[in-house]
């Protein structure tokens, strides 16, 4: 359910007459935006993200993420999970995908959208994802990340992608998960379209065409105006509305871009044909600048409102970059990421590594850089703390490690734990890593882990970051203590593994299987 105006103006009126205690707790308080994108590669822009520029940096024109790395951090080993609802139910609840158990993408109630797979049956995951109650079957129950901004003083915003939870639970409204404002978040994880000519995926009445129509943005219907843009224009309206209220907000700016169906944003389009480009790679190269060009109008509305120096961005992707198709330059297909291995869905750095930046004004130095690793659900415990919420009691378990420390001192290179991976499912598509897979990182050394054959591959990524060289068989030392790293986690938090076809056997964690 979409929030209505009359009710969003309610609320305004009755934060600005909050009392004058809330206003002195509140006031100093930083605003927050999260600015996601969906999609994005680690070098789907013109920062550099890795020791040099990489052909792909050189193509892309991202002059406002360039501007926010100059104002803020820049990390250089940023992670996500391989598709997208893992990744931001981990944002939302601060738990690693194995314990949640979303993990693979959702839609439809009780639905699975693993595909079928001649020897593996997948586990009965959490197809239904998260919700704010724990009646919901086949659902992980959280004290989400805006609920417990909202019940301490901020006013919470949703614009764009959710894909919380399934169509027909609660989970599904964004409204229900702690947002006081929902601008065209529902259960669907991609957009039927990116023109208003096109009305987004739906009728002109405004029913969905199918289940990716864009919901509630029936006065652009019939415009040409893209999808990016409009929403772009929602949130500064809603944004430049609230300037009255006394609370601090948080902003989860959530594009549909750079998820496919891939449209051309005409109005970067004709630059990247001019630029020697394939029809494929000019329409995403559009897309790409047009979300950086909503950054970009962020950024301006915080100068021109006096809000930059108290607001926070952070900026990261939900996956790594779609590698499934051509773009027509390379003859091949999964080499959009190079020279990171393979793409969305796998379990190779093409399929997690992410671009990330942040800024902090007066607490992130200008123009810094970290390789201090973080994974996606650390945003959770982080941006509490940015926000002044120290102590606040979840029914989650939470997985994330609050990384403020190292925004503020950009000192500390050696993560506490591990980070681990885990995706019990068949996405679907094929290709390098995608698959069945069980991973950990621990600082240079990555264990993957193979489902059905069991298979174990290990890369020092520091030294290998295209993951050329499988080093298993050197080094059966790593590989055990990583197996026994891998499977205690996996015990731990009770991650769900297929089942062989043949034998209905359970496929057994890494550290029951002899290395190879």
């Amino acid at each position: 359910m979409l929030f209505k105006k009359s009710t969003f103006l309610l609320l305004l009126f009755s934060c600005a007459i909050g009392s004058g205690e809330v206003h002195a707790q509140t006031k100093e308080r930083p605003n927050i935006i999260v600015f996601i994108v969906d999609d994005m590669g680690w070098e789907d822009t013109s920062v550099p993200f890795w020791k040099e520029k990489t052909p792909l940096n050189n193509f892309y024109q991202t002059p406002n993420m360039e501007r926010l790395a100059s104002q803020g951090m820049k990390f250089t080993q940023a992670y996500a999970s391989s598709v997208c609802s893992p990744s931001r139910v981990s944002l939302m609840s601060g738990m690693n995908a194995a314990r949640h158990r979303v993990t693979n993408w959702t839609l439809n109630r009780n639905a699975s959208v693993d595909a079928k797979d001649d020897e593996l049956d997948f586990p009965l995951w959490n197809v239904n994802g998260m919700q704010p109650v724990d009646t919901i079957e086949r659902s992980i129950f959280v004290n989400s990340l805006p609920q417990l901004l909202k019940e301490n003083g901020y006013l919470t915003v949703h614009v764009g992608k959710a894909h919380f939870g399934a169509v027909g639970t609660p989970g599904a409204d964004p409204i229900n998960l702690g947002f006081d404002v929902n601008i065209a978040g529902h259960a669907a994880g991609g957009p039927g379209s990116f023109l208003g000519t096109e009305n987004f995926g739906n009728n002109k009445d405004g029913t969905p065409k199918s289940p990716w129509g864009v919901p509630g943005l029936e006065e652009y219907y019939g415009q040409d105006i893209f999808l990016t843009e409009a929403l772009t224009q929602k949130a500064l309206k809603v944004l430049n509305d609230s300037l009255s209220n006394q609370k601090p907000f948080f902003l989860y700016m959530s594009h549909y871009a750079v998820h496919v169906p891939f449209n051309s944003d005409k109005r970067f389009y004709q630059k990247y044909i001019d630029k020697g480009a394939t029809h494929v790679e000019a329409q995403y190269a559009s897309m790409v600048e047009g979300m950086d060009k909503s950054l970009g109008d962020m950024m301006d509305f915080l100068e021109s409102k006096h809000l930059t120096e108290n607001t926070i961005i952070l900026f990261i992707s939900d996956n790594g970059g779609y590698a499934i198709q051509d773009r027509g330059r390379t003859g091949k297909k999964h080499r959009w990421n190079e020279p990171l291995k393979s793409g969305k869905g796998s379990a190779y750095e093409g399929g997690i590594r992410v671009p990330m930046l942040v800024k902090w004004p007066a607490v992130v130095k200008e123009n810094s850089v970290t390789e201090y690793p973080v994974i996606i659900e650390d945003i959770f415990p982080t941006v509490l703390n940015m926000a002044g919420v120290k102590k606040t009691k979840t029914v989650q378990h939470i997985d994330g490690e609050n990384f403020v420390s190292v925004l503020k001192a950009n000192k500390q290179v050696n993560r506490k734990s591990a980070m681990y991976w885990h995706y019990p499912n068949s996405w679907g598509e094929t290709g390098p890593g995608i698959g069945a897979t069980s991973t950990v990182r621990d600082g240079d050394w990555k264990l993957i882990y193979w489902h059905k054959t069991q298979k174990k591959e290990l890369f020092n990524i520091k030294n290998d970051i295209g993951e050329e060289q499988d080093l298993a068989m050197n080094n059966p030392k790593i590989v055990k203590r990583l197996s026994d790293k891998l499977g205690a986690y996996l015990r731990n938090v009770d991650a769900q593994m297929p089942i062989f076809k043949n034998t209905k056997a359970i496929v057994p964690y890494p550290d029951a299987v002899s290395d190879r």
